[in-house]
C-alpha cells in the first residue's frame, strides 16, 4: 500500500510528483479568441461555454461558426488534444472552471474568449487525455470553488492561482494510458446510454403524434378547434372531466405530518415538493405543476398522502377517463403555452377546466396508454442504467486520479 501526502489536488502517492500547469516545459496556455476587425478573416467553428457537457464531452451539435481576423485565429487554432478550460461563466450552483476534452483532426476551431486552452507540449511524458482527466477531476472535487470571484452574476476563475494548484500527477506514460483507455470506456458507455435514451424519446414524440390525431383505428379524421383528430372521438373541457384542487403548503412544524407520511418526487425528484392532505391515498391521482419551472408539467401517482401548493391534483373525477392516457395527451397538448403572461409562469384551475382535449373510447385510450407506458418504461430503465454508469465514472475518475486504486487493480462491469 502507497503512504499519501496531502497536495493542492488532494491526497497522493507519496511517490507522485505533481507538475504544476505553469510549468511551460510540459504545457502551454492561450487565451482565447476575440473576432477582431482587420481583414482577412477566416470562417472558423468557435466551442465555447455552452458546449461544456457534464464529464467534458464537446457538445458538437451547437457550436457557433464565425467570420474572424485570420491573425486572431492562426495563434489560437485547436489541435487534437487539446483541453479547453472555462475560465468566466458557471451558474447560482455551477462553479467556473469546467473543462473539455478537444477530440477532432480536422476542421477550423478554435475556443471562445470566455475559455482559455491547454497544450500539452512534451507528450513522451504527458498524455493529452490523462492531463484532461486530472483537470475534470480538479474541478469535480470542488477545487475551482476557491479560485473564482463573482462579479454582476458570472463567476470569473483566478487563472493564475488554478495553473499554480491544478497541477498533474506525474506517473508513466503506460499507467497514463491505461487510466485514460478505462475512464474514456465509461464515458462511451455512458454516451451510447444518453444516445438510446434520445432515440427513444424521439420515437415516443412521434407515436404520440400519429396516436393524437390518427388514432388506432385508421378512420377519417374531422377538423377541430384542438386540430385533426379521428372522427369517433370525442372533443370535451377537461372541466367535464374531473375538477382540479391545489395543494397546501408543508406545514413548518415537521412534528404536524402524519407518521406514516408518503412522498414523492413530484417531478422527477427536483421540483415540486412541499404538502397537502389527500383522502384518496390508493387511487392514482393526475398532479399538474401549476406555477414556476414545471409549470404545465403534468404527472400521474398514487399512494401518496401530501401534494405541493406548486401543483393542481385531480380531487373530484367526473367521468371515466384513463388518467395516463390523459397525462401523455396533456404531455403532447403542451398545458404550458396556456400559462398567464408576465412574471411568473402560471396556469390556474380556471383555465385547465376550460382546456378542450380529444377523448377516444375508453377502450382505446387503454391501448394507446399501454403502448406510451412501454416507451416511458423503456426510457425510466435507460435513465437507471446511464445513471450507474454516470456514478462509475465519477468514483472510477477520484480513485485512479487520486491513486486510490491501480489500474492492474481494476475489475469493471459496464452497463449498457
Amino acid at each position: 500500500m502507497d503512504n499519501f501526502k496531502n497536495t493542492d489536488i488532494g491526497l497522493l502517492p507519496e511517490h507522485w510528483n505533481l507538475i504544476p500547469l505553469e510549468n511551460e516545459e510540459y504545457f502551454k496556455t492561450i487565451n482565447g479568441l476575440w473576432k477582431g476587425k482587420k481583414p482577412p478573416f477566416k470562417v472558423v467553428t468557435v466551442i465555447r461555454n455552452t458546449n461544456f457537457t457534464e464529464f467534458g464531452i464537446v457538445d458538437y451539435s451547437d457550436v457557433a461558426v464565425l467570420d474572424v481576423e485570420e491573425k486572431q485565429y492562426q495563434s489560437r487554432k485547436l489541435f487534437f488534444g487539446d483541453v479547453i478550460i472555462e475560465r468566466s461563466g458557471g451558474g447560482p450552483t455551477q462553479p467556473v472552471g469546467r473543462v473539455v476534452f478537444f477530440d477532432r483532426s480536422t476542421g477550423e476551431y478554435s475556443f471562445s474568449n470566455f475559455t482559455s486552452c491547454l497544450r500539452t507540449l512534451n507528450q513522451n511524458e504527458f498524455l493529452p487525455k490523462y492531463v484532461f482527466y486530472s483537470l475534470l477531476h480538479f474541478y469535480l472535487s470542488g477545487r475551482t470553488d476557491s479560485l473564482q470571484a463573482r462579479t454582476t452574476g458570472i463567476r470569473n476563475l483566478n487563472f493564475t492561482s488554478y495553473k499554480e494548484k491544478a497541477g498533474i500527477p506525474k506517473i508513466s506514460l503506460p499507467e497514463q494510458k491505461k487510466i485514460a483507455h478505462v475512464l474514456s470506456k465509461i464515458q462511451q458507455a455512458i454516451e451510447t446510454q444518453e444516445q438510446i435514451i434520445k432515440t427513444t424519446q424521439e420515437l415516443k414524440k412521434a407515436l404520440m403524434q400519429k396516436l393524437f390525431t390518427e388514432g388506432l383505428n385508421g378512420e377519417p379524421q374531422k377538423q377541430t378547434e384542438i386540430g385533426p383528430i379521428p372522427k369517433s372521438w370525442e372533443v370535451i373541457e377537461l372541466g367535464k372531466l374531473f375538477k382540479l384542487s391545489s395543494g397546501k403548503g408543508r406545514p413548518k412544524d415537521i412534528s404536524e405530518l402524519p407518521d406514516n407520511l408518503k412522498t414523492i418526487p413530484i417531478f422527477g425528484g427536483n421540483g415540486i415538493l412541499g404538502y397537502t392532505e389527500l383522502k384518496m391515498l390508493d387511487m392514482p391521482v393526475l398532479v399538474i405543476g401549476r406555477v414556476g419551472e414545471y409549470c404545465g408539467v403534468t404527472y400521474v401517482t398514487k399512494g401518496v398522502s401530501w401534494i405541493s401548493d406548486n401543483a393542481l391534483y385531480t380531487k373530484k373525477v367526473l367521468r371515466e377517463f384513463n388518467i395516463n392516457y390523459m397525462k401523455e395527451f396533456l404531455t403532447y397538448f403542451d398545458l404550458n403555452r396556456f400559462r398567464n403572461r408576465g412574471g411568473q409562469p402560471l396556469v390556474t384551475q380556471g383555465i385547465i377546466h376550460e382546456i378542450k382535449v380529444g377523448l377516444p373510447h375508453i377502450k382505446e385510450q387503454n391501448l394507446m396508454s399501454e403502448y406510451l407506458e412501454s416507451l416511458n418504461s423503456k426510457i425510466d430503465q435507460e435513465k437507471t442504467l446511464l445513471q450507474y454508469n454516470k456514478d462509475l465514472f465519477r468514483s472510477s475518475l477520484n480513485q485512479l486520479m487520486s491513486g486510490q486504486i491501480r489500474v492492474k487493480d481494476i475489475e469493471l462491469k459496464l452497463v449498457g
